[in-house]
């Protein structure tokens, strides 16, 4: 007759490694996975507290700034033209990508909460990786108007008519969310079962595939194929465009036509050198050089920073849009002065 330990008064029964099933490991795999922890930028309250209105502050100037700036080339005719409706396409990227990690950071550090749910999580890395996508067609397509409109001054208006506008417009969006689609649906597939601690301040893919203990074959090889398509593609149509521009530029006689001609583009070549060291060192790099602790700092750059400068440095180094903006605000004034 066998012993049966579990009708013994007082005996609790423990179960040894082989009598755990396959499904108590599936049930522990998924509760693993229902929510993970951000680490955030910095443990410290007093630097917390700081931090939050800074990004607070910054938060509000980049929506406040990007608004404007599509507001105004909305209104303003003279500025629907090509360049500026790729701008306000590129400022609407600004407030999505922007809006999708700095809130959850806000809320990291005012509340000290830090946790994410699996699909917020999901939902994160579809948006930054579509809006980054999306991001770097838009800079390498401005680079080539830039390129129609200094080399073939002359055919610019058939080059980049409204119906090629709108065409690259929907092509680069459409491009950017099918990607991050694809990315976003791999992720969902794998499994977290060693730790659910991010060492970021949002869900981003190096971190995520850092803790997966699926193997993620798969999901590193449509990275780099993302990468190839996106950022290098991208990177290699901007090159190509200021190679171009810059030959037609040393062609011009005169100084002062060659300061009118790089003048037109050098707003867009600062905010691409500052957006594309950022992305190609947090993605287009061997795997062997990653370290999530620089990683987060660098991708406050593209997620963060970039999209308040961008409105910065086209409102500032551009005359059309200052001239439409003084416009907007005297138009706003003496709006106020008929109804009072």
């Amino acid at each position: 007759m066998l012993f049966d330990k579990s009708r013994v008064p007082g005996y609790f029964f423990v179960p040894s490694v082989q009598d755990i099933t396959v499904g108590d490991i599936e049930i522990k795999n998924e509760s693993a996975t229902l929510e993970f922890i951000l680490i955030g930028l910095t443990s410290s309250p007093v630097l917390q507290t700081f931090l939050f209105w800074v990004f607070t502050f910054i938060y509000v100037t980049a929506l406040a700034g990007n608004c404007l700036l599509i507001f105004t080339i909305c209104t303003c005719r003279k500025l629907h033209t090509p360049m500026y409706f790729l701008l306000s396409n590129l400022s609407l990227v600004n407030v999505l990508s922007i809006s999708v990690t700095t809130p959850k950071l806000l809320q990291i550090l005012w509340t000290h909460r830090k946790t994410i749910s699996f699909h917020g999580c999901i939902t994160q890395v579809y948006f930054i990786i579509g809006a980054l996508g999306t991001e770097l067609f838009l800079l390498a397509f401005m680079a080539f108007d830039r390129y129609a409109a200094i080399c073939h001054p002359l055919q610019y208006t058939v080059i980049m008519r409204k119906e090629v506008c709108i065409g690259i417009a929907t092509g680069v969006w459409v491009a950017g969310m099918v990607n991050s689609a694809v990315h976003a649906g791999l992720m969902s597939q794998l499994s977290f079962c060693n730790s659910n601690i991010i060492n970021h301040f949002f869900c981003d893919i190096p971190p995520l595939l850092d803790l997966s203990c699926s193997d993620t074959t798969l999901n590193e090889s449509m990275t780099f194929v993302s990468d190839v398509i996106f950022g290098i593609g991208s990177c290699g149509l901007t090159l190509m465009s200021y190679l171009f521009i810059l030959r037609a530029i040393f062609r011009i006689r005169s100084t002062e036509g060659k300061k009118k001609a790089f003048s037109t583009c050098s707003s867009h070549l600062i905010v691409v050198s500052f957006y594309f060291f950022s992305i190609i060192y947090t993605y287009i790099r061997p795997s062997s050089d990653y370290s999530l602790d620089k990683d987060k700092f660098v991708s406050l750059l593209y997620s963060v920073v970039t999209p308040v400068v961008n409105p910065v440095i086209y409102s500032l180094r551009n005359k059309d849009f200052k001239e439409a903006l003084k416009a907007l605000i005297g138009r706003g004034k003496l709006l106020q002065r008929h109804q009072a």
